[in-house]
């Protein structure tokens, strides 16, 4: 698993090189010069893939509301860059009190990038997200499921950042209901 994970980081750094820094599929990554090519990478793509900008005050002012999520697993984003934007996100709002019902983040463990990994990664996102809008109330958990063969044999409880789900001491550990946010 480890190794598949380190080649799919690969692919996806090797191929946004090709494909969108240098605009070509013959691109060798055995030839990138870091000291230009990193800086050459952020200003070809830098303003149209970073997510860097912390003011969500428009959309929040507008009545937005916004589901982040990323697997502690993936290969190829480092997980403690969502964690460090939605801080930054927070913080630009007025803290975490007055951002609660606007924007939550969902750091799911053992899921890789989007999916995948033995994390539970299945789960209603768009769902959830039209509940929240309609509702008004801001999701406290979702429930999420691993798959093994098209069957679902484990779920469990994604929590809003900073909590995590916690086995409540009795019942099936692959089932959602043995667990709580905190």
């Amino acid at each position: 698993m480890e190794h598949a994970c380190r080649s799919a980081a690969m692919s996806l750094a090797t191929d946004i090189y090709k494909y969108l820094v240098f605009n070509d599929p013959n691109w060798d990554y055995k030839t990138i010069n870091p000291d230009k090519d990193f800086v050459l990478g952020e200003k070809a793509i830098g303003n149209s893939m970073d997510a860097v900008n912390p003011d969500l005050k428009p959309f929040v002012d507008h009545g937005g509301k916004l589901i982040m999520y990323h697997g502690w697993s993936d290969p190829g984003i480092p997980p403690m860059n969502t964690v460090q934007y939605y801080k930054r996100v927070i913080d630009m709002l007025g803290g975490q009190t007055k951002t609660a019902n606007s924007v939550r983040l969902f750091m799911i463990p053992g899921m890789n990038h989007c999916q995948g990994g033995p994390g539970t990664d299945k789960f209603d996102g768009v769902g959830i997200l039209a509940r929240w809008v309609e509702s008004g109330k801001a999701p406290d958990q979702m429930i999420a499921s691993h798959q093994t063969a098209g069957k679902v044999d484990r779920t469990r409880p994604l929590c809003p950042y900073p909590q995590v789900a916690v086995y409540k001491g009795t019942g099936n550990t692959d089932d959602a209901g043995s667990f709580v946010c905190k």
